[in-house]
């Protein structure tokens, strides 16, 4: 129970601050309607609670499950095995990832089922197997990261040159969602379980990190292709599904997600499970003790109560004030208020973000200390906020584009690459996939739809697609920084 504890600590120290400037915010700026801060309130519980459960099974179930394939894997010395593995692995983790869903419906519905969701769904889930298996091999042949990136981001750009504003800007977010709360730490302990067998402990350390990264590019790249085939001339079209009046009670939002959120996650979790009890069976030359082996059922078990409850409380409360606070604050006269907002709501959204936790802590253990992980969300925290921040004034501002931002921003992270340390490299680009995961795809896409629903001339459409990206290339940027100022200092000190 004290690990479950310290768990509930650290979540109350992140959700509380957003939840007392969204009430601070009803007394002042934007008053709420009653029913909307009874669901948000409700939302918020929901959302510690799940969150610390959630925490405690990945520590518990998908970390050990994670550790023990990549250990499989790299002990295979078998490059077919490692191929299959990683394609099966790559596609069944990325279908079944919920924030992936709803990107999908809400493209499809965007382009008037041009892109149809299933398409979409099998597109951007092989994308991401053949470059989770790249970057398998990637760790087992130790190929620079930096090379590998700069590899991906010229052909991403390059495929771009021939892709409409609106694609690009469509596959940029399929990339962070792909990366969930369910994805990355699954991903994150297999780069750990193949690094470990690297008998030099520094290569160890940096390979431990750059899958998420490389796994993530697999879904812009496809997303691309596809665009070259089913390419339009018309721009996209469509409409926001209207949402309902205001609910009859505050509880029944919540009692209408929670089934078919549960739905989602058993899918999501299965084949995981399936995956890992086959190969325990059937391949595994080490094999668990059946106390290790229960240890991991009860930790998938947590974690998928946890997950439900997160996301009910995310998709049921958080949503729809997030739209109506963008709503009321952009309906202010001047743009200043909505600017600060912007910034600090996603200095403190990043702060909940399940996978964030998984993320920092790992670096910790895996740098035995040296980078703290309080120092690594800090870092993270102002990368978000500000992208939150750019994605703004791009609705405020009709001709500013998405890849006006992009373009010169991704060539930044490629110079930065090649100056700092190769650790905080991967650890960077692993932070991108995790920062946009299901609080920021839902309370601050909200918060955005809100803002372009009534600004002139914004298409609400148009300027929800391209924050994602955003959120996922900010603190690249912000880590490697880190990681420059961590060298400079690693000189000074003679290490």
């Amino acid at each position: 129970m004290s690990i479950f504890s310290e768990k509930l600590r650290e979540v109350l120290q992140s959700v509380l601050p957003i939840t007392l400037l969204v009430v601070l915010l009803h007394f002042t700026l934007t008053p709420l309607e009653t029913v909307d801060l009874q669901r948000f309130l409700f939302g918020a519980f929901l959302i510690i609670i799940g969150l610390s459960i959630f925490l405690f099974g990945v520590d518990i179930g998908i970390t050990p499950i994670g550790k023990f394939l990549g250990k499989g894997l790299a002990r295979s010395n078998s490059m077919k095995y490692v191929l299959g593995m990683g394609l099966v692995l790559g596609f069944f983790i990325s279908i079944a990832e919920p924030d992936l869903h709803i990107l999908a419906t809400q493209v499809s519905e965007v382009t008037n089922g041009m892109y149809p969701k299933n398409l979409l769904l099998v597109v951007v889930s092989v994308g991401i197997a053949v470059m989770l298996t790249i970057g398998l091999f990637r760790i087992v042949y130790r190929y620079p990261l930096n090379k590998t990136f700069t590899f991906l981001y010229l052909a991403i750009f390059g495929l771009a040159y021939f892709s409409t504003n609106d694609l690009f800007a469509i596959a940029f977010d399929a990339s962070g969602s792909t990366t969930g709360a369910l994805t990355v730490p699954f991903m994150l302990a297999l780069a750990v379980g193949v690094a470990s067998l690297n008998r030099r402990t520094q290569s160890a350390e940096e390979d431990s990190f750059g899958l998420v990264g490389i796994a993530s590019a697999g879904a812009i790249l496809a997303v691309l292709i596809l665009g070259l085939f089913l390419r339009s001339d018309e721009p996209l079209s469509g409409s926001i599904p209207a949402t309902a009046a205001t609910v009859a009670h505050w509880l029944t939002p919540f009692l209408h997600e929670l089934p078919k959120i549960a739905g989602e996650i058993l899918l999501a979790v299965s084949p995981i499970l399936i995956i890992f009890v086959l190969n325990h069976i059937f391949f595994a030359d080490e094999k668990l003790s059946k106390r290790a082996f229960r240890r991991i059922f009860l930790g998938m078990a947590y974690l998928f109560v946890g997950l439900v409850l997160f996301l009910t409380g995310v998709n049921a409360g958080f949503m729809e004030v997030g739209r109506k606070l963008g709503m009321l604050i952009a309906g202010i006269d001047s743009s200043i208020p909505v600017l600060i907002v912007g910034f600090v709501l996603g200095v403190l959204v990043i702060l909940a973000e399940p996978a964030v936790y998984v993320l920092t802590h790992q670096i910790e253990d895996v740098t035995t200390g040296y980078v703290k992980r309080g120092i690594v969300l800090g870092f993270l925290s102002i990368g978000v906020g500000l992208a939150v921040l750019l994605s703004v004034v791009r609705v405020l501002i009709p001709w500013l584009q998405l890849w006006h931002y992009l373009v010169p921003g991704y060539l930044i992270i490629i110079a930065l690459s090649y100056k700092v340390p190769k650790l905080f490299v991967g650890i960077a680009f692993d932070a991108g996939g995790v920062a946009s995961g299901p609080m920021t795809a839902t309370f601050i896409l909200a918060f955005i739809q809100g803002v372009a629903e009534i600004t002139p001339d914004a298409n609400v459409l148009l300027e929800g697609f391209g924050m994602i990206a955003m959120v996922a290339m900010m603190p690249i940027i912000s880590l490697q920084l880190l990681g420059a100022i961590y060298q400079r200092n690693s000189v000074k000190e003679g290490l």
